[in-house]
């Protein structure tokens, strides 16, 4: 479940990063939204399905972004005051678990480089570590499928729809054959940006795990 999770933000918070399209590819609706993007805002609602098809966590959460490297993705199951918080300040990448009250810290450069958040950097290529495809336009939105490239990613791949240049929604898969289903509302692009949200500060008491870069 916690990759799943982590996957799914890595992937959704990617798109805080620039993205160029390839010489010989047609811009899909993942690059028209990228283009010009320097903060992000967005509330959405959060569905896990396990392999069986069963739901398995339901809950909603709110995403920040600012370019480059700050971000901040906040998840709380339904009926929970627990859930998970994960903040890039532009030097360390912290994991809080509410639920355990544990705090894991890692530099952010050797976390993202190997994850979709990468492109949080503004010098990702998404094409260097994806495989994009256009489908076919469904339910209303045009969507883009994304593949990792790399062998030891946690999902397989993701899907993102898109409203005009609004991001709606995102449907991941996992090698677990877990599925997590993100609806978003509520989007803002380029919007000031409160800066202590893209701080974090261990709270007094908790188990922290690592150091963090000063």
């Amino acid at each position: 479940m916690r990759k799943a999770w982590l996957a799914c933000a890595g992937l959704a918070l990617a798109f805080g990063g620039a993205s160029h399209a390839a010489a010989n590819a047609a811009p899909t609706a993942l690059d028209r939204f990228l283009e010009g993007l320097t903060t992000l805002r967005a509330d959405f609602t959060q569905r896990v399905v396990d392999a069986r098809g069963a739901t398995v966590q339901e809950g909603t959460g709110r995403l920040l972004v600012q370019r480059p490297g700050r971000f901040r993705w906040e998840v709380r199951p339904a009926g929970s005051e627990g859930g998970q918080l994960l903040v890039a300040d532009g030097h360390n990448l912290w994991f809080y678990d509410r639920d355990l009250d544990q705090v894991t810290v890692k530099p952010a450069d050797a976390t993202l480089t190997a994850t979709p958040a990468m492109l949080l950097s503004g010098t990702g290529d998404i094409r260097g570590a994806f495989e994009v495809q256009a489908l076919p336009r469904a339910g209303g939105l045009d969507w883009v499928q994304v593949k990792p490239r790399a062998n030891d990613a946690d999902f397989v791949d993701a899907r993102f729809g898109f409203a005009g240049r609004d991001l709606a929604r995102m449907e991941l898969h996992d090698k677990l054959g877990q599925s997590v289903t993100l609806v978003f509302g509520k989007v803002l692009r380029n919007v000031a940006v409160n800066a202590a949200q893209l701080q974090f500060t261990p709270p007094p008491g908790a188990d922290v795990i690592g150091t963090p870069l000063t």
